[in-house]
Formats: structure tokens, sequence, C-alpha cells
């Protein structure tokens, strides 16, 4: 007979009390933290955080209608009942950083793993997440949550008694990281690579990689650093370390002098094959996703298990298991009355990188029965001054990895239409939502579709379009 398992008490009224300075009225127990009512789960601790735009006390009656174990307000909403479980604080948004910083404290014995970097975090984050899952019990960040709020309440649901807590921290400016570094006090600090990303706030890539080497700023004692050894920001990386006493260096790359380095790589269509040279010795591996961009997280990760001490052999034989997280890469198989097409999802967000990651696998695809390669590029947002360039500049990206048709979102994609030769062109538009009614009528059997661009703009709605066309329930790529 199978037995449901119980979820485990991760907050008793008493230990969010002591840690928030709040009173609480009657006596609860929650077993996971929410601050949206859309995704919480019966047993979660609701804290009402207040925003420009929104207050979550307004939203309190209905946490308890899908199942809050109580509370955390700041004061009591009038249509409550009297006897409502309930947190009561001076500001929920401090207590719910309280309830981050009494996380961390409260873990004992467990390893906590910090991923920041232009580019690949959240690849990396879940791809550490699978393989330390199979290694001990394993808490990490949900989605993209990586920044003041996200990071505290991704620390808050860390059990404590994990094994392994990995965390993602995201900025983009000067000076996010320090607190947020303070607040996860990581053992590995791993900074996936340095590329142009919110570089309308940075005057060069030496500034974003002073901004990253913030990760550092609140390691724990003995901590190590997981460094890209093939950017040319690396001595720079390299020295902020040793400058924050880190404890050990490790680093990953192609390049001769990194601890854990590609040898050679067969690129796939839907997979990876990688040979590589670890501290421990040679590894071959199969990685479940495609592209040379996945093959060096793949490494990042790698040098991450081994910096917290994991089965670096273990883990690499698991990354056969990775699949990618959604709007990074997921594909579809969508079955039309006149046949089917493939979709890749890359919608979640852009960088100039990022676009010629995306390009690269999109170039590996195999296309037959007259079936075109054709990308579905929004803007990249963030980039300032340079944004014309960067955006032009793509055009050469489309060529080298045989893209056949081009199809393009927003003002700023306007400077790579004007590049474009005629051929390439399919159509440009300032709305998602327009691209997306085009789209539908010009995607045909054996096509190759990847789109792509900042959250912004919204490409998801074109992902979801073209996901509507599907008459078969069968998704490749979905779990």
């Amino acid at each position: 007979m199978n037995m449901i398992k119980t979820p485990d008490i991760l907050w008793t009224s008493q230990d969010a009390a002591r840690a928030t300075a709040g009173d609480v009225h009657p006596n609860w127990t929650a077993t996971g933290v929410s601050i949206n009512t859309r995704t919480l789960k019966p047993g979660d601790l609701f804290i009402a955080l207040q925003g420009p735009n929104a207050d979550g006390h307004d939203y309190v009656a209905t946490a308890f209608e899908k199942g809050a174990a109580a509370a955390a307000v700041c004061h009591r909403p009038p249509v409550l009942d009297p006897d409502a479980p309930l947190l009561v604080v001076d500001d929920t948004m401090q207590a719910l950083e309280a309830l981050g910083r009494a996380a961390r404290d409260r873990l004992d014995h467990a390893k906590v793993i910090a991923v920041t970097g232009s580019v690949g975090k959240t690849g990396t984050k879940e791809a550490l997440k699978l393989v330390l899952s199979a290694q001990g019990k394993t808490s990490a960040s949900e989605g993209s949550l990586n920044n003041h709020w996200g990071l505290p309440l991704s620390l808050s649901r860390v059990p404590n008694d994990a094994d392994y807590a990995v965390l993602e921290l995201g900025m983009n400016h000067p000076g996010e990281l320090t607190p947020l570094s303070m607040m996860a006090r990581p053992h590995v600090c791993v900074i996936t690579t340095i590329a142009p990303a919110h570089t309308e706030f940075f005057a060069n890539a030496d500034e974003i990689a002073d901004a990253k080497a913030e990760i550092f700023k609140g390691a724990a004692s003995g901590a190590t650093a997981v460094l890209n050894r093939d950017i040319n920001e690396y001595d720079r990386l390299f020295d902020a370390a040793r400058a924050a006493d880190m404890g050990e260096i490790v680093t990953f790359g192609g390049s001769i002098d990194a601890d854990f380095r590609l040898i050679e790589c067969g690129l796939h269509a839907e997979f990876s094959d990688v040979k590589a040279i670890t501290p421990l010795g040679e590894l071959r591996y199969r990685l479940g996703v495609p592209g040379r961009h996945w093959v060096m997280n793949s490494l990042c990760v790698l040098a991450a298990v081994y910096a917290a001490g994991g089965n670096i052999e273990q883990a690499a034989a698991t990354l056969s298991e990775l699949s990618a997280p959604s709007g990074r890469g997921q594909r579809f198989d969508i079955q039309t009355k006149d046949g089917s097409f493939v979709l890749i999802d890359e919608s979640y967000n852009a960088s100039p990188a990022a676009m010629r990651a995306a390009m690269a696998v999109l170039g590996a695809q195999t296309v037959v029965n007259g079936g075109r390669r054709i990308a579905v590029l929004g803007d990249m947002l963030e980039l300032g001054d340079e944004t014309p360039d960067l955006h032009s500049d793509l055009s050469d990206v489309l060529d080298d990895n045989d893209i056949d048709v081009v199809f393009l979102v927003g003002e700023a994609m306007e400077h790579l239409w004007r590049a474009l030769p005629n051929n390439r062109r399919g159509h440009h538009s300032v709305s998602s939502d327009l691209i997306a009614d085009v789209l539908r009528k010009a995607v045909r059997p054996g096509d190759v579709v990847m789109v792509k661009g900042s959250a912004g703009v919204h490409m998801g709605r074109v992902v979801e379009a073209l996901k509507s066309l599907n008459i078969s329930k069968h998704e490749k790529g979905e779990t």
C-alpha cells in the first residue's frame, strides 16, 4: 500500500516569531512559505508583502481559502476570522528577510552554493539541483528568485536538515549582490561568465565583473570560488576572490589551465557528448541538452559539485537526465493537421551572448522535407548606447548558423531588420501578439522555430500561440 508522505514542518509559529520579533495567535505550523496566492500550496505561511502596485493584505483571505497555514501581516485585515492564525510584524518585507537569515543560521551541516553570472545562472542552478538531489537532500531557488525578495524567500524555504542549498543571485546594478551574498553566506561562490548584459548601467565588462565579484563579500570562512578560466575578466575575478580571502579557487573552461577542462564535445541536435579532464582524472558523459553553452555550464556544475564535496563522477552521469528549464531551451514537437514542426522555447530572457548561444543550437538542428530554421527574436533590453550595434551585429550570427528566415519584435530589432538581406526577412512588428498572428500562418511542417527575447518583450506569448497549433498531447521536453 502506497503511503502519502506528509510534508515536513518548515516553520513553527514560535520559530517564526523569534526570527521576526513578531506576535502569533493562535499557534500554527507551516510546511512552506509563499508571497503569491496564485502559487500558494496548502500549509504555506503566506507573507503579505506591500508593493507599489499591490498590497498582499488584500489577498490574505484568498490565501486562507487556498489552505494557507498562517499569514504574516502588518495589520489584521478586517474580513478575517478573529481566530485566524497570524504572524503580526511591523514590516512584512523585513519579516521575509529575517526568515531568510534565520533559515541560513540553522543550516548546520548544509553546503550553500550561490550562483551568479551574466548568463547561465538559472540553467546552472537547475543542473546543480538535479545532480545534487541524487546525492543528498537538496533545496534550490525556484525559477529566477534571485533578487532582494527572491533570495530571502528561497532561503526561508530551505529545510534545516538539507545537505545542499543552491541559491541564484542576480543583479543589474552595482552594489546589489553584496547584501544578497551577506544573507546567503555561501560556501561555494559560482560565477558562470561575464558578458554584455544590463550594459545600460555599466560602462564596460570590468564593471560588470566587479559587480559579480560582490558574491565573495559575504562568503563563509574558507569558501571556494568557481570561475570561468576562458573569459577576459578571469584575472580580475581571481584577484577579487583572493582579496576576499576565499579559501580556494576552482576553474573550468577550455583553457589548458582550467581545473575542469573541456577536451572535446560532440554537439547534436538534442544532446551533447563531453570529454573533460578533472582534478580526479578524465570524465566522459552525455549531457541531456544541446549547445556548447550548456557544455560549458556542465563543467561549471561539476566544478561546483567538487567544491561542495560532492561526487563528480555521479554528477556527470546524472547530467544525462538534464532537461532545459522553462523558457530556456525547452523543445516541443508541434503536431498539426498538415504535419509537425519543432519549437524551441528560449523566450525567458535575452542578452547578446545568450542570443548567440541560442542561434548555435538552432543552427545545429536538422531540417527535412523543405523545412526551415526560423529565428523569432525580440528586443534585448537594458543595453544602453550599445543597443543599435548589439542588435545589428546579430546578422552575422544568423548567417554563420544558416538561419533561413527571421521574424522580429520591438523597436531595437529594427536595427537588425535593416542589416538582414531580403531573402532572410520574414516579418517585423512592434508587438509579440502581432508577430504571433503572422507566425501561426507562416510556419509549416518540417520547420524548426526558435523564439527568444528579453522578458519585457513578452516573447512567451509567441511560444503559447505556436503551441496552440498542436493537435496532439505529445510535447517533447515537457515535464
